[in-house]
């Protein structure tokens, strides 16, 4: 997959970046600097075209996930951090997702399908990626979300239900809202930024 790799601290997680639709590896760079100019970062781009836009997994409208590539892209993911992890000789075990919108559902899929594959997420404006699997215990895994209120793609109720079933797995959640729609704002990415130092003690 297209990448980019900044090592960091060896006492710090890896972030693993993954951007939105139509965006590329550059685009979260500033976002992982905000948040700990001190971590080792992995920021991925999508491997699917959609009129030309990159993105992680195929869709078959506006908000419908075309599920059969969904599935077969999120393992390729994991398998790609898996070798990441051994030619960067990064801790596989210390990663955190930082996903936005097309970014976050990949990130929120991975966490869906498999136990143990990040010590963490930042989701900001992800979708349910599945309601038809069964969650794997997540064991108190932090997870922050960051959504608008007023998102036309990303609904309330939608980041309402996405919230249930990952604290119905054991996933410990923080939900933070703000007034505007679907645009990632400064604002979330301090709070979760703030959400971060308490969680890793950083």
């Amino acid at each position: 997959m297209k990448h980019i790799f900044k090592q960091g601290s060896p006492s710090k997680p890896t972030f693993l970046m993954l951007h939105g639709t139509g965006g590329t590896e550059q685009d979260l760079l500033p976002l992982a600097e905000r948040i700990d100019p001190e971590a080792s970062v992995l920021s991925v781009r999508g491997n699917v075209s959609e009129n030309g836009m990159p993105r992680f997994f195929k869709r078959l409208a506006e908000g419908v996930f075309d599920m059969e590539d969904l599935k077969l892209r999120t393992e390729e993911l994991r398998q790609y951090l898996d070798e990441a992890s051994e030619k960067y000789g990064f801790d596989r075990h210390n990663v955190i997702a930082i996903g936005y919108s097309n970014g976050a559902n990949i990130a929120g899929s991975l966490i869906f399908h498999y136990e143990d594959v990040l010590k963490g997420a930042i989701l900001h404006h992800p979708m349910v990626p599945n309601r038809d699997v069964k969650l794997p215990s997540l064991k108190s895994l932090p997870v922050f979300i960051g959504a608008g209120e007023n998102d036309p793609m990303c609904t309330p109720n939608e980041t309402n239900d996405l919230q249930q079933l990952l604290n119905q797995a054991g996933a410990n959640v923080e939900l933070f809202w703000h007034k505007q729609g679907h645009q990632l704002t400064i604002e979330e990415v301090d709070v979760a930024k703030v959400w971060y130092n308490q969680q890793f003690n950083v």
